[in-house]
Formats: structure tokens, sequence, C-alpha cells
């Protein structure tokens, strides 16, 4: 069945008016089914004596089309239990492109389909098959079903003392446990984020930690009371019955429930740890790269990941599970976040005195939706509410009343971790702060302002009143502490009260243009990073300040210039002239740079506070969901025939649309039907666009009689 047409004409018609937002992503879905139907005519028609052993005729559709296919029935019912895994586990289209995806990982290049070797998908076959059949054991050390294209060794001929070594010591996952965690991540993953709670921003595509500072500044305002919980113990692991119990919650697939206990069960051969003496440094020379080995992260990326707020910090592994870790710890941790959205409307009290939050339905679209974070003063009677999100092992609870809700609600929260999670938790390790006194989360602090503005509001008649308001600004800003602690630890500086930066000495031997280089790609993260932070100015001028200052030691050490002030001097604030020339009368270093043979230094940026970008105090919408998930919600709903049945009648009601060019459009498709399935009767094509009204006009053979008994129908 192909469903272009209507999805194509849905998003022409029905969404005139912002075309760049929907309707593009819509015609863009459009022109790759129409893409499709051509491959496969072609495919069909290339491939009529081709070898029946080769396993690429048994790839009958491209592997992100299925994954689409998956993804979309997961939202379209999310909440039906799953019983039918294994017939995607089949699909050798996913293996493939799994075995694309842990091969771009390996070799640090995209391997197109194209590119993949008979023999590869040979291998890729047979591992197929032991999944399948039960052959397949994880953590093999010699026994392999597939390799990786760069692993050149040949097991057979090993010495005993090499494989020994091999089987005692700590070894990186084997390629083929990495290609079925791929493929039974891409199985998992669209099941459960059409279940997923929104209140959970960690391990889930499209919502990170600007996310959760942005939902944070739109729904925290108002809350008096916090209660910060770490759980992050449960990502060091969990016991294997409980796992899966809560991934048969909703998925009973016995041959992928089998591969994830085994998983989860084969024991892991780890070398003891062996103390590292210290070794005098000597002189190392540059190490050349081989050819098939990708390069390591560049200095700047290694030192933003030092960054990593204390939430981000810790990532899920769980036995043999790789890159399926965080998805089944956030599938463990969904009960918590719906027992959670439970409270959340159990502690609900509204108020009618109250401003913001007076209707029984809760809090939907109410208060000022262009100032978010200003809570007017309400008096003593407030409603009474919760909020909660949670990143990672890490959770935030605010509320609003008296201290006495948030020690009932943490009193329950404690039983509810033991009697679930048999997660021991007391008061100190769940405090309850008062939000004068800051509350870190993802390295940001919360406080609360008091505010005085003058609020300007339309009353009846159109009379426009003035008037002064006071109430509470929630306020987001960048903890200070901990980016020098972070500085500190990746050892730019030292000190607290004064910090002194210090020498960057793993640049010493790269030029002054790459080094520069690298630190301006360094700062442009650190800007997005804090691209939400009320104080992003002052928090972006002082990492400036530190990597200017760690700059401007080394080129005093390395050119022996002794200061930072003559390094200044010489090459300006932002360290943008030469250091170094040539020695004699050598030509200007612009003239040299006109000819090519010198390198382009680029200065340093940031280094005034007026330079660095406004804090982004964009609306965040109520109700948001990631790009991905408002397409399929949208496909969704388009594809649905009462859908397609409403708009047809509008059009016509509004004539936007004649029925002569109904038909017509009917008729059209009905041609297209029947080549893509190469039959005279397109039983399918016809019925996916005639509506209910019209069920007689379905089983015709003929293209007159149709368009006869449609102008019939009165369409």
């Amino acid at each position: 069945m192909n469903r272009s047409l209507p999805f194509f004409c849905h998003a022409i018609l029905l969404k005139p008016s912002n075309p760049g937002t929907n309707g593009f992503k819509l015609f863009r879905a459009f022109m790759y089914t129409s893409t499709r139907y051509n491959n496969n005519n072609n495919f069909r028609r290339n491939n009529v004596n081709t070898d029946p052993n080769d396993p690429s005729t048994l790839m009958k559709e491209d592997g992100v089309s299925v994954c689409s296919e998956l993804w979309i029935e997961s939202f379209r019912n999310p909440n039906q239990t799953v019983t039918n895994l294994t017939n995607y586990l089949r699909r050798f289209e996913l293996w493939v492109l799994a075995y694309q995806k842990v091969c771009a990982d390996e070799l640090g290049a995209y391997m197109p389909k194209s590119s993949v070797q008979r023999s590869a998908l040979e291998d890729l076959l047979a591992l197929r098959n032991a999944v399948l059949d039960n052959r397949f054991r994880w953590g093999a050390r010699l026994e392999f079903f597939i390799k990786s294209p760069k692993d050149k060794t040949e097991y057979e001929s090993l010495s005993k003392r090499k494989i020994r070594a091999i089987l005692t010591t700590t070894q990186p996952s084997p390629f083929q446990d990495r290609i079925v965690q791929e493929v039974l991540f891409m199985i998992l993953e669209p099941v459960y984020e059409g279940r997923f709670s929104e209140k959970s921003y960690a391990f889930r595509p499209g919502r990170t930690a600007h996310t959760a500072l942005r939902v944070i500044r739109r729904s925290f305002a108002g809350y008096l009371w916090y209660i910060k919980g770490d759980l992050s113990t449960i990502l060091d692991g969990l016991k294997v019955g409980m796992v899966i119990g809560a991934l048969m919650r909703d998925v009973r697939d016995k041959m992928v429930i089998d591969l994830v206990k085994s998983a989860l069960t084969t024991p892991v051969i780890t070398s003891p740890p062996v103390e590292k003496k210290r070794i005098q440094r000597k002189y190392q020379k540059k190490r050349v790269l081989a050819e098939d080995e990708p390069k390591p992260d560049p200095y700047w990326l290694e030192s933003f990941f030092g960054f990593a707020p204390e939430e981000a910090e810790k990532v899920p592994t769980w036995g043999h599970c790789g890159i399926l870790s965080p998805l089944l710890a956030n599938i463990c941790l969904d009960e918590l976040d719906r027992w959670m959205e439970g409270k959340i409307k159990e502690f609900y009290k509204p108020s009618k005195s109250d401003v913001i939050w007076n209707s029984p339905e809760g809090e939907v679209d109410q208060g000022n939706t262009s100032w978010p974070e200003f809570v007017p003063t309400s008096g003593p009677d407030k409603t009474r509410k919760i909020d909660y999100i949670r990143f990672g092992g890490h959770f935030l609870i605010g509320v609003r009343g008296p201290r006495a809700d948030a020690a009932i609600l943490r009193k329950q929260l404690i039983e509810f971790c033991d009697q679930k999670y048999m997660l021991k938790l007391d008061n100190e390790s769940l405090p309850i702060e008062h939000i004068t006194k800051g509350i870190m989360f993802l390295d940001h602090v919360l406080c609360r302002r008091v505010v005085y503005p003058t609020l300007r509001y339309t009353a009846t008649g159109g009379k426009i009143i003035s008037e002064k308001g006071v109430g509470t600004l929630l306020s987001v800003t960048a903890s200070l502490k901990q980016c020098i602690k972070q500085f500190r630890k990746l050892g730019f500086l030292k000190g607290d009260r004064d910090p002194d930066p210090q020498p960057c000495f793993r640049m010493f031997h790269a030029t002054q243009a790459h080094t520069n280089a690298q630190m301006n790609k360094l700062l442009t993260t650190m800007v997005e990073w804090y691209r939400f932070a009320d104080n992003r100015k002052k928090i972006v001028n002082f990492c400036s300040y530190i990597i200017r200052g760690s700059l401007a030691k080394l080129y005093a050490a390395k050119y022996k210039l002794r200061s930072r002030a003559k390094v200044y001097k010489i090459g300006d604030r932002t360290l943008r002239r030469p250091l170094k020339e040539k020695k004699g009368q050598s030509p200007e270093y612009n003239n040299l740079l006109r000819m090519g043979l010198a390198e382009s230094i680029e200065g340093l940026q940031y280094t005034r506070m007026s330079l660095v970008p406004e804090t982004d105090y964009s609306l965040f919408p109520v109700g948001w969901r990631p790009d991905h998930e408002k397409a399929l919600l949208e496909y969704i709903r388009l594809d649905d025939p009462k859908t397609f049945e409403q708009n047809r009648t509008t059009l016509i009601e509004e004539g936007l649309i004649s029925p002569q060019d109904y038909v017509s459009m009917l008729v059209w498709n009905y041609k297209r039907s029947a080549a893509i399935n190469g039959v005279n009767n397109s039983e399918e094509g016809t019925t996916l666009l005639v509506s209910g009204n019209h069920k007689d006009v379905q089983n015709i053979e003929d293209e007159e009689e149709l368009e006869e008994r449609l102008h019939a129908t009165n369409v």
C-alpha cells in the first residue's frame, strides 16, 4: 500500500500558512516515498536472474523505512502490549543498518550500503540466524560469527599465552555483540519512547539538559520547597529480576526478553586492577595513526566533556547490554515517573483566592504565558501543588505549600524506593531545602527574587490599565563555584577565592593558530552550554579570562617571553598577532599571509563582556515535544481516515477543491497504486482514498467505470 498522495495532499492543503515547519517535512517524506517506489521497481527489474544465495536479496526494503514503520506503530498504539518484536528481529535490513552504524563508530567514517562486501553480508546473516536459533553467546573471545573490518587477527594461529591473555583480561566489547545491541536498541527504543513519561529528560532523543533547564524555568516558578534526590546507584545496576520485570510490563516477546536477560546474566571477564607505577616521562615521538584508525577526539572536545555536570556524568553499563543500558535504566525509573505523576494529581488542591492556579483542572495554560518565571503574590491562602523532573538518576521536586507537604511526600518516596528498587534512602539523602538557599541542579542555581513590576493589561471596554505589582521571579543562574571546580579538575587553574590560570601544556607543540582555533571552539561550546543562564555574559567572560590567561602563560613559556604582560603586548589581548617571527630581515606577517606562506591566526573570542550573546529567554510552550515526536503524531493524525474525511468535506464545503478535482485525484491514485502493486485491480490504493461513504466503488477494475461511479455517488 502506498500512502504518499494523501500524505502530500494533507501537507499542502491543510497547512498553507506554515510551509516551512511541517509542510516541508511532509513534502520531503512524500518525495522519499516516491523514490522508494522507483527503487523497488528498479530492484525487481534488475534482479530477475540474481544469485538466490546472495544475502542482499533478503533486503526488500530500506532499513530506515523499517524503523520508521516501528516508530509509527508504537506511537499509534502507545498503551498496547507488544508481542511481535521477533518479526522485526528477523528483518535483515535492520541488521545491515546496525552493521553500518557500528562500522561508523569503529572506523570513524560512514560505510554506504553499496560498500558492504558480500562476505560481510554472509557473516551478518550467520549472526542473525545464530541469534534466532539461540546459538549466539554474549562476550565471545575467540569464536565470532562476524569480525570488525579492521580486525586482521588470525585466532587459529595464536599462541597459548596470547589466548590465555585474551580469555583472562579485560577486552573491549566484541564487534558482533555491538551489532546485536544495536539491533535490539533499534527495536526497543521506539516501543518505549511512545510510553515514557514527559518528566524524564536524560538518555532520550531530543531531550537534553537544556530542555530540562527550560522546563524548570517554565514550570517551577512559585515553588517554595524543593526535594533533590540522587538515585544514581540504580545506574550502577539492579537485580536482573527487577529489570526483566520492568521490561515485561510492556514487551511480551520471549526471544527479545531472553536476549536481554542473557546479556544481563552472562558474566563480564575483567582483569584485576593493577597499581600503576610512576614512570619518569621520556620524550615521545609523535605517533602516526594507521589508515583505518579513527582520529581521537580533539583537545577542546575532551575539555568540554570534562564540564559535564554531576547529573550527566554517570552513564549506566549493565553486563553485556552496552548501549541498551541507558534505555533499560529509563525503563526501570519510568515506574518512579508514573508514581510521581499520580502524586502530582493527588497533592493538587486549588484555592479560589490564588492569582494563577485556581482552576480544579490544573495549571494548563494558566498564568502569564509571556513571562512564566514571574508569579504574583497570592497571600497566605495559596494553591497547593507539586511538580517533578528527572534527569538520569537525579530528580528534583518542587512543592508549593507548607513544608509539611514536602515531608509527607519525602516519607512516601522513601517507602516507594525501598519497595520497588530495594534502595535504602533516608532524610539526609533527600533534603528539603527552601528556595532562598539556592537549589543546585545541572550546575545551575535556582533562586527567587522579589520584584515590583509595572503590570499593564486591557480591561473591559479596551481601557489599558497600568498598576504596580509585586511577586517572585525564578532565576536560573550558572554556578561560578562549579565552573571554577571544573576548570581546576581540567588543570586550567588553581585556587578557589582568587583563581590563577595555569599554562595549558597539552598544546605546547601545536602552532599558535591551531591552539587559538581549538580554544575558540571550546569557548563557542561554553557559550552554548550557558545559553539559558541569567548570568550568561558574566560566566562566559570568566571562562574566556581563564582560557586567555592559560594560553598567555603557555606562550610565555614556549617563546621565552617571561610574563603574560609581554605576551599581550606583542600578540594583542586576543592573541591574534604572531608571537615569533623568523630570524633575519623577513617580510611583514601580512605579506607572508597574503602569499600563503603563513597560517592565519584567529583571535580569541569573547574577551569583552559586550561580545557575549544575551541570555535566551525564548518561550517554552506547555506540552512541549521534540521535533521527531511532533512529526510522528502529525503523520498519524493525517493518516487517520476520519481526519481525511473531515478535511475532504471541509475543502469541498469551502470551495477549495471541486468534486471533479477530487475524482481526478482518486483516479490518479488508482493508477499509481496499480503500477506499484503490478496488478490491474488496485484495491488497496482505492480503499485508501475512498471514504467510508463510498465503499461501493472500492472493488472496481476498470478506470472509466470507477470515474463514472464516483461521479454518480455525488462526491
